[in-house]
């Protein structure tokens, strides 16, 4: 019995490592097999393709060229000289005779207040002149009266300083109210606010009807031949421009380029942007409005590029490619970093190309062939 017994545990125990060894070897299999172990291997190494040959294609040898390099200083137009139309007096608005985007002369009225106020004290002033003029008129004959009596010995001295006094007194407060009379007719010319330039109107601030304060804004003019561009520019390039220099200014809203003229270098830094404010005046514009956003292009000197023929170029996608003739004249294509057009048919080249080496140049047919060929070798490989 106990033979028996012994002889079940050593099969089971048997049994157990039969599935260990099988569950290891399926294992091992599947990993080799993963691996590619079961797989043709291919040698490690370059084999060279035979590829391409030159055969009467038209071809173009790459240049090196000199080119003016300019930066861009990012600005917005400002006006210079900006004025902003506020009343002196404490009184309603009657009328606006101008809305924004109006051109305006020198002289010409931009706003008419309530004046009623201001008459009436005009009014009340000439009264008090003309009290005034008769006091001294009354006091003059009376002075003139007393004269003749002290002459005659019939007058005191008394009364002639008296009546003199009176003269002097008159004549005082006739001077003061005619003061007082054209203090009151500047108030009232207040009443009538005129253009104190010529301009173009930019904003409008009050309405008709509205209380007008002393200093409150009511209309906000510019002169349109002060517009000018305002630019941070960075430090190497600021310190090289001077007053009087002609840049060119590129206003993107109107795709236009414009002359313009360094007026005005802040001379103090920005210590964060390490940059100074330049202020380069433009021409008159009608198409030029404050605040515009513009570039200043500041020439920074000559940089060597290389360029090549833009025929020269296969695009395949968003890559560019172009196919340079070696020295066994086989074609080998490359792919390249192209730049910014230079002069017409010619291409600025950053990167895939040395300066000398030999291109092919593609027409449609040509361009098109090409790359299926290209396309055929890479998948020969």
């Amino acid at each position: 019995m106990k033979g028996k017994q012994a002889a079940l545990k050593w099969l089971r125990g048997l049994s157990k490592l039969g599935v260990v060894i099988v569950s290891m070897g399926v294992l091992i299999i599947t990993i080799a097999w993963l691996s590619g172990m079961f797989e043709d291997k291919i040698q490690p190494g370059w084999n060279q393709s035979d590829g391409l040959r030159l055969t009467g294609q038209a071809t173009d040898v790459v240049h090196e060229v000199e080119k003016s390099y300019v930066e861009e200083a990012i600005g917005t137009l400002k006006a210079s000289s900006r004025t902003i139309v506020s009343s002196k007096l404490l009184s309603s608005i009657e009328e606006i005779t101008v809305v924004a985007g109006d051109e305006v002369e020198t002289g010409q009225v931009l706003v008419r207040m309530d004046d009623k106020e201001y008459q009436s004290r005009l009014a009340q002033a000439k009264r008090a002149l003309e009290a005034a003029t008769a006091n001294r008129e009354q006091a003059e004959k009376q002075f003139s009266r007393v004269q003749q009596l002290q002459r005659q010995n019939a007058a005191s001295r008394s009364d002639f300083d008296n009546a003199s006094r009176d003269v002097q007194v008159t004549v005082a407060e006739e001077a003061r109210a005619m003061q007082a009379v054209r203090e009151a007719e500047v108030m009232l010319s207040y009443a009538t606010i005129n253009a104190a330039k010529s301009g173009r109107i930019v904003d409008r601030s009050a309405e008709p009807g509205d209380i007008a304060q002393p200093g409150q804004p009511i209309l906000t003019l510019y002169d349109a031949n002060s517009l000018r561009l305002e630019a941070p520019v960075m430090e190497h390039l600021a310190v090289k421009l001077k007053s009087g220099d002609e840049l060119d200014v590129f206003v993107d809203a109107l795709n236009r380029q414009f002359k313009a003229t360094v007026d005005e270098i802040v001379p103090q830094a920005d210590a964060p942007s390490r940059s100074f404010l330049v202020k380069a005046s433009l021409p008159k514009s009608d198409d030029l409005y404050e605040g515009m956003f513009g570039r200043l292009l500041i020439p920074s000197g000559e940089r060597r590029h290389l360029c090549l023929n833009t025929d020269a170029i296969v695009r395949i996608g968003q890559l560019e490619f172009v196919d340079v003739v070696l020295p066994d004249q086989t074609i080998e294509r490359r792919m390249i970093k192209s730049g910014s057009l230079g002069m017409p048919g010619r291409q600025e080249v950053l990167s895939g190309v040395d300066v000398g080496e030999q291109v092919v140049l593609h027409t449609a047919n040509q361009s098109s062939s090409t790359v299926k060929d290209g396309e055929k070798d890479g998948k020969d490989e």
